[in-house]
């Protein structure tokens, strides 16, 4: 039974990580953003997988309000909320309030259910690039636990045609990014304090393309963009996550028919 139960997990695990060593779709970090990202790409049929450091979803959502188990969002993303099947309770005529637990287990389960896939304890190392033009084209990854234990070990690599960063407030692959590879063009400016209603604002509009494959979402977009952050209300990593989606959807479909006007002209 033993060399059964053996054969099975490797068997079939090592087949989930070869067929998704090629993506669409490469998101870092499941946290609200990037599972919202993941949600609406999938539902598109783009080949979607997270890589997530942690063995668990949702990023900064599970300690709520300085662990109060509550967190707000603004009316406006009411319609991502019933998009995801999330339960929310009318605070007044500009907030609601939310569940931390509920809202991790509906992005994750509804983005899974879309057909993205998750791959936990996997840790975003650096990134792969090509010139002519400069682009990104993909990751280094290890395990995390691999980082823990000290040990140096050389990561592998996952191919991908749009790499999102949704790491949270370090921006950790668009920091790597830029100071490993000045070509691309990346002006890194570092989070600012906080200002709620101004940063939930920016982060939105900023959300998108940094580089040629390299795309970022979320808590993220403070950092690179020099935004303040928002502190616990989350209704912009909602919206952005599927601005992004948006974003990526058309970027792709544009390569694509790019591609085959190429192939007709030959």
């Amino acid at each position: 039974m033993e060399i059964l139960i053996n054969r099975a997990i490797l068997e079939e695990g090592l087949k989930d990580l070869l067929d998704y060593s090629e993506v669409d779709v490469l998101i870092a970090g499941a946290g609200p953003s990037g599972l919202t990202a993941a949600k609406y790409l999938a539902e598109k049929g783009f080949k979607v997988v997270v890589y997530e450091r942690r063995l668990s979803f949702g990023g900064g959502i599970g300690g709520g309000g300085n662990l109060i188990p509550k967190i707000a969002v603004q009316k406006e993303v009411q319609p991502i909320l019933d998009d995801f099947g999330i339960r929310y309770k009318k605070y007044n005529e500009e907030v609601f309030t939310l569940d931390p637990a509920e809202l991790i287990a509906k992005l994750s389960a509804k983005a899974l259910d879309a057909g993205a896939k998750i791959i936990l304890g996997a840790n975003v190392d650096d990134v792969i690039v090509r010139d002519d033009p400069p682009r990104v084209v993909g990751v280094l990854w290890h395990w995390t636990a691999i980082s823990l234990s000290g040990l140096h070990v050389d990561p592998i690599y996952t191919a991908s045609k749009a790499l999102v960063d949704a790491t949270g407030h370090d921006a950790e692959i668009v920091a790597v990014a830029a100071r490993k590879n000045p070509e691309l063009g990346i002006d890194f400016v570092g989070e600012k304090s906080n200002w709620t209603e101004v940063a939930e604002r920016l982060v939105v509009e900023h959300t998108g393309k940094v580089a040629e494959g390299l795309y970022v979402a979320g808590i993220a977009v403070c950092a690179v963009y020099g935004l303040p952050r928002m502190g616990p209300i989350f209704g912009g990593m909602l919206m952005s996550g599927k601005r992004l989606a948006e974003i990526i959807e058309r970027d792709l479909k544009n390569a694509s028919g790019a591609k085959k006007g190429k192939k007709k002209a030959r």
